[in-house]
């Protein structure tokens, strides 16, 4: 057996991979004790509080420990993983020296047996698991597997549990063993996470054998029994089950949404927030969103009434520059910016992130269409980067999405200003001196009293309103 050196380990700490950032979370390791790696390898997935980043090792040589399982949360500058740069292959750790997270199963006590489906692995694309000793870090609340709290429910609602499935035969029950994990995008695992779903039972339908929301939604709903039919002679209803904690499931914050939450909390008790609305018929806008998708300079581009939201916002800004600018506190000085990086509010498994477009203000209308659609589809598959949401300047929050008329939004912790843009939707308006049906929607600016007064603000609205009125605006207000 090759002996290494104690001089030969490096170790590879945890870096910060955005602005300040104090720790992150190890989603996924890519490597094992024992793999060789090299110079700019991508060796593990950690989550921040901004983004899903994967992280390069700086150097070669031969994975020697894990340092920490996935599922960990560890602090910046802290050695997550040990590689021998002299050549030597890793020798294991002898099993009296090992974690007790690494602990052979027999030696468990035996009043804590591990899960059923814990740690198990597959071994191509979604086929058979194995054993694995890796375990993720205990959650702050008990899980609740979807099988029992479905029971639960079902018991109150029907005055009994429903009766259980026959057990399946041990044959159909045991599986190939293998290496791997199942193939899922990080939000996808953070979707099964909080529901209690575990990604080996699930059948995957993506490309490569690769598990997708659509499947783990598949896993929750073949859990849930069907309701029995009600009987005519049934007996009565029995009490409610008593309050339990199957009844409920606990989620830790953290990540995104514990950042978000710090973040929204800072700016509504710093920031004084002033709203105003105004309700706008749109129904020309509509139209020449039409007449853009026939268009061949958008050919393979994604245009929405969005895109020319986006569009009025900038122009409105362009002839209001003083409501672009932010509050610095410290030399007490308002900083006005000369270029407008346009955040856009994207609601993510993972939370609420605002991406923001660099220098949206000197975009063609295409470019900016292009870069909308790069913006969503990269928020959605969690890929957004740390830097993509810094140096934000004014942000738009699409609440129409959901059907919501409007809101007062918060501001993102460093702008003046947020739009709010809600449904659009049919309604009655007087146009032309009739009553007619017209596609309308509802405004919402909330904007720092401390740098944007009323008249300001009220102008910045009114412009993006009456662009949206009179879409032609955008060429004789350029």
């Amino acid at each position: 057996m090759t002996t290494m050196t104690e001089a030969s380990v490096r170790e590879f700490k945890m870096p910060d991979v955005g602005e300040g950032l104090t720790e992150a979370e190890i989603l996924k390791w890519y490597v094992q004790p024992g793999d060789t790696v090299t110079d700019g390898q991508v060796v593990c997935e950690v989550e921040t509080a901004k983004a899903a980043v994967e992280l390069p090792i700086p150097y070669d040589g031969v994975v020697r420990d894990l340092h920490f399982p996935e599922g960990t949360t560890v602090d910046v500058g802290t050695a997550i993983i040990s590689v021998d740069v002299g050549g030597g292959s890793a020798a294991p750790a002898p099993a009296a020296e090992q974690p007790a997270a690494e602990q052979p199963a027999a030696a468990a006590p035996a009043e804590e047996p591990k899960a059923a489906g814990s740690g198990r692995q597959p071994v191509l694309v979604g086929y058979g698991v194995a054993t694995s000793s890796t375990r993720r870090r205990p959650r702050k609340g008990p899980e609740v597997p979807v099988q029992q709290a479905s029971t639960a429910i079902q018991t109150e609602l029907n005055g009994h549990a429903p009766t259980a499935p026959a057990p399946a035969p041990a044959a159909a029950q045991a599986a190939p063993a293998g290496p791997d994990r199942p193939l899922a995008k990080p939000p996808v695992r953070k979707l099964a996470k909080d529901l209690g779903v575990d990604l080996t039972t699930v059948v995957p339908t993506g490309p490569d054998g690769i598990i997708t929301r659509e499947d783990v939604h598949a896993a929750v709903a073949a859990a849930v029994p069907a309701a029995p039919e009600p009987s005519v002679a049934s007996a009565p209803a029995a009490a409610p089950a008593p309050y339990d904690t199957a009844r409920e499931t606990r989620i830790p914050v953290k990540g995104v949404r514990k950042a978000t939450a710090a973040a929204m909390v800072g700016s509504a008790f710093t920031a004084p927030h002033v709203t105003e609305f105004v309700t706008v018929d749109v129904t020309r806008t509509m139209k020449l969103v039409e007449e853009l998708k026939a268009d061949k300079e958008f050919a393979g581009l994604r245009v929405n009434p969005l895109l020319l939201i986006a569009k009025a916002l900038l122009v409105a800004i362009r002839r209001n520059p003083d409501v672009n600018a932010s509050w610095d506190e410290a030399a007490q000085e308002i900083v006005v910016k000369h270029y407008v990086n346009l955040g856009i509010a994207a609601a993510t498994p993972r939370g609420l992130i605002v991406p923001n477009i660099k220098d949206a203000h000197a975009k063609t209308l295409p470019q900016l269409a292009e870069s909308l659609g790069e913006l969503v589809s990269t928020a959605r598959d969690g890929k957004t980067s740390p830097a993509a949401m810094q140096g934000g300047t004014v942000t738009i929050t699409n609440v129409g999405v959901f059907g919501v008329d409007t809101g007062t939004p918060i501001l993102n912790p460093g702008e003046s200003a947020i739009l709010a843009v809600g449904a659009i939707k049919p309604q009655p308006w007087v146009h032309k001196g009739k009553v007619k049906p017209r596609q309308v929607t509802t405004l919402a600016l909330s904007f720092d009293h401390r740098l944007v007064d009323g008249e300001l603000g009220s102008k910045v609205l009114a412009d993006v309103a009456a662009i949206l009125e009179q879409p032609k605006r955008l060429i004789t207000w350029a």
